[in-house]
């Protein structure tokens, strides 16, 4: 069965070009090492929560938008493999690669699937 791993970070507005760019290079990396879907949305329509939200879970700033993503690989064996191998790899390194947002904020997860219609 697929696996997912989901991602929600605060992305600074003026950053926006900086981190499609950034998604799209580390996107070939997941890829080449088995991820089946890389897919990175930009905040567009994201209410505010009272009790919790998007916004509040990666305590987005007002000049911030939050960005939701998630890698599909074939199953979670192949992430569990290919993980060690993504982190080492030249081409996402922070020097070659740097992240547009602060990764402190980020939240991750990792989902099997359970309904795929």
């Amino acid at each position: 069965m697929s696996y997912v791993d989901g991602f929600v970070a605060a992305v600074p507005n003026d950053n926006r070009e900086r981190f499609i760019k950034h998604a799209r290079e580390a996107a070939e990396v997941f890829k080449d090492y088995g991820a089946l879907q890389v897919v990175e949305c930009w905040g567009d329509d994201v209410p505010e929560g009272e009790v919790t939200s998007f916004s509040m879970a990666v305590q987005r700033k007002p000049e911030e938008t939050a960005v939701f993503s998630w890698v599909l690989w074939p199953s979670r064996e192949v992430r569990n493999q290919a993980m060690p191998k993504i982190m080492a790899d030249p081409r996402v390194q922070p020097d070659v690669n740097p992240m547009p947002f602060d990764g402190k904020r980020l939240i991750y997860g990792g989902f099997e699937v359970v309904v795929d219609v």
